[in-house]
């Protein structure tokens, strides 16, 4: 009898104890607002501004509505300057926050500290070419991995993800922005966490690389298991 009394004891205390909820996935897109002397400058010199901001509008739209479109994250458009949060010109479906103040490495930041528990990939809406997949495999990385980046052709990175468990890890001091060893740069603050790599992507900001990506902009890639 205390056996079978025992095993009804094991027995509801299993039952009672529920599993752990996983944590969500979030995925943060930097954007602004598509003004001239704002977006593509670079760009802008070789094609004229209006160009340069006719392609960044599309490129910016066609990423978001393509990622978000996704099951598989939460997805949030970081916008700046903050005042620029309430735009018509961003999907009306996505959540909105806005950047807030300091360098690039300080605006990337403030999402991994705000957000509630769980894996945060930050992008750019510089990169056409970024699928559904790409993002998919960061965050599988990070099942196991600190910290991902999805390194960019020109030195930089287009991708950084932080798994923030058990912390949330600050990799940009001294951090040369725009340059061919940015994203070095921000290895060399990392020697004690694990890090792993997406897929090398190049950002848009020369002629060919428009006409390399133009075909990108306006198509909707469905969600790829």
């Amino acid at each position: 009898m205390t056996r079978f009394r025992q095993q009804r004891r094991d027995k509801k205390s299993r039952a009672s104890r529920k599993p752990a909820a996983p944590f969500r996935c979030r995925l943060v897109i930097m954007a602004r607002v598509a003004v001239a002397g704002r977006v593509k400058t670079r760009l802008a010199r070789q094609i004229g501004a209006s160009e340069a901001v006719r392609f960044y509008r599309a490129a910016s739209l066609t990423l978001i509505e393509r990622l978000s479109r996704a099951p598989f994250w939460e997805t949030i458009v970081i916008v700046t300057p903050d005042a620029d949060v309430a735009t018509r010109t961003l999907p009306r479906h996505v959540r909105r926050m806005g950047q807030g103040g300091g360098d690039l490495g300080v605006r990337m930041q403030l999402p991994m500290r705000r957000l509630p528990p769980g894996p945060v990939c930050v992008i750019g809406t510089d990169i056409p070419a970024i699928e559904v997949a790409h993002i998919r495999r960061a965050f599988r990385l990070l099942g196991s991995t600190d910290i991902v980046f999805g390194p960019a052709e020109d030195g930089g990175f287009w991708l950084v993800g932080q798994r923030r468990r058990p912390r949330i890890i600050e990799p940009y001091a001294s951090v040369r922005w725009s340059h061919v060893d940015t994203i070095l740069d921000t290895l060399r603050n990392l020697d004690a966490e694990s890090v792993d790599f997406t897929a090398r992507l190049a950002d848009v900001d020369e002629p060919a690389g428009l006409v390399r990506d133009r075909r990108l902009i306006g198509r909707r890639t469905r969600a790829q298991a």
